[in-house]
């Protein structure tokens, strides 16, 4: 008996770019806050519950139907991370909550900085530059907990927010890179050697 065998392939876009670009842009936003240059406001906010929070996770859900298990937990992970830091701001204000004091804080990023040290040792597996976005998102987090922990100096947090700042400007590299790349058809920006 004769049987056909019927492939299905995925003509899907890639969801990565949206991913990281929400990621990288609001990343780049908050520590300009951290390191001085304005105040925490609305504009942060409304970064961190639209396109660093609802735009991750619909790239997580997309790389979830391609069976990509890495950018699924990483992009929905990190969505769910900045609607949390929205909600540690505002629940406080509207009476849903006491305010976070700071060993809370540094706890809360510490976990997170833990999360994203073992993502990174998957980024082994991956490109160069998805290796930089979390090795320094890594350092982020921790140099966030460490800071709250200590009480640190403004001119800690200062150069907390500028590793921040290099951290998220990774991230909108590896975004735009992938659809640059793609849109060419040949490498316009690198993303370094995919190792093994």
């Amino acid at each position: 008996m004769n049987q056909s065998i019927t492939q299905i392939q995925d003509t899907t876009g890639n969801p990565a770019p949206l991913g990281l670009l929400g990621f990288g842009m609001t990343t780049v936003l908050l520590n300009l806050h951290n390191a001085g240059f304005y105040e925490l406001n609305s504009m942060i906010l409304a970064m961190g519950i639209c396109y660093g929070g609802a735009a991750q996770i619909i790239a997580g859900i997309m790389e979830w139907k391609k069976g990509n298990t890495f950018a699924t937990t990483a992009f929905v992970s990190y969505g769910l991370f900045w609607l949390s830091l929205v909600a540690l701001i505002v629940l406080p204000k509207i009476g849903w909550g006491a305010p976070s004091n700071d060993t809370a804080m540094a706890a809360y990023l510490a976990m997170w900085g833990l999360f994203t040290a073992v993502m990174f040792l998957g980024t082994l597996r991956l490109n160069r530059a998805l290796q930089v976005v979390f090795a320094t998102l890594t350092i982020l987090f921790f140099m966030l907990a460490l800071g709250y922990f200590t009480a640190a100096s403004p001119g800690s947090r200062h150069l907390t927010g500028y590793e921040g700042i290099f951290c998220g400007f990774s991230a909108i590299y590896a975004g735009l890179a992938q659809v640059l790349n793609e849109l060419f058809g040949k490498t316009v920006l690198p993303l370094g050697p995919v190792t093994k």
